[in-house]
């Protein structure tokens, strides 16, 4: 029997969820019958959940503990090539927290409790008893891997796995920026014909600004777009009467941080929809 499948069954006999990696540290491709979402699954990695195709698709969602999968013939080609072994850390109840370099490393030491250690190429791995969100970069050197997320199977390490610490969770949650947006609030005149500016009205501006926080806070997927079409919108509703304040735009700012979108992020979208609508 292959070595990487002999210890992938070794690993789902003791409930780590499993997949096989191609070389480069990636997961096979979407199977032919999960093409174009066909199962109903997500082909985005971040997003999918378990897909009920026998193949090996969708990253993370593949892994399984599933012997019969593991051993069906249609995941013998992924497992004759595979160069290493993945597992899903949250379908263990675990989270790894990924040290890529010596510096992470001594600050892991100096400010986090004690856990199991695995050591990778540059760094460790410290895996702790319990799940939660996955994020990257959350600290120079430092990523989480544990809910739709994979880490590659290294070992089982040294020491004894602890509890996930609140100091481990909080690296997770973003914190209010400091960095108060530039918007550029429109002063153009009011259309001709028009006494006084109609959005004036606080009902339907904060109407409006509500909604597009709503439509921001509420998107899945395509973060980058869904806040750029949402400046856009904003900015045909209300751009050219001057209602727009540094209290509005700051609360779409502050809508768009909240999903991951950096200051930078949000003041070039806003200058972008502002070009595209001349003005």
């Amino acid at each position: 029997m292959n070595p990487q499948l002999r210890t992938a069954l070794e690993l789902a006999a003791a409930g780590v969820p499993v997949l096989p990696l191609r070389a480069g540290k990636l997961p096979f491709g979407n199977c032919p019958t999960c093409a174009a979402n066909a199962c109903g699954g997500r082909p985005n990695m971040k997003t999918a959940g378990p897909c009920r195709c026998p193949d090996i698709c969708h990253g993370w969602a593949a892994a399984t503990t599933d012997t019969d999968s593991l051993t069906s013939p249609t995941w013998a080609p992924a497992w004759q090539q595979a160069q290493a072994i993945a597992y899903h850390p949250a379908g263990a109840r675990l989270t790894v927290l990924d040290l890529d370099d010596a510096e992470a490393v001594t600050w892991a030491r100096q400010t986090l409790p004690a856990t199991r250690t695995v050591p990778t190429t540059r760094g460790e791995h410290w895996i702790y008893l319990g799940a939660m969100p996955s994020a990257n970069a959350v600290r120079p050197g430092v990523d989480i891997k544990s809910s739709m997320a994979y880490a590659r199977w290294l070992g089982p390490g040294t020491g004894t796995m602890t509890a996930l610490p609140d100091a481990v969770r909080a690296l997770a949650v973003k914190e209010p920026s400091t960095i108060r947006p530039a918007p550029h609030v429109v002063t153009a005149p009011a259309g001709v014909g028009e006494e006084h500016c109609r959005h004036r009205t606080p009902a339907y501006l904060d109407r409006g600004i509500a909604m597009a926080e709503q439509r921001i806070t509420q998107t899945r997927s395509a973060v980058h777009t869904t806040v750029y079409r949402t400046f856009l919108a904003v900015l045909s509703a209300h751009g050219r009467c001057g209602c727009l304040t540094d209290t509005h735009v700051a609360r779409l700012f502050a809508a768009a941080q909240a999903k991951g979108e950096s200051p930078r992020h949000c003041t070039d979208a806003w200058t972008n929809a502002r070009t595209k609508l001349g003005l």
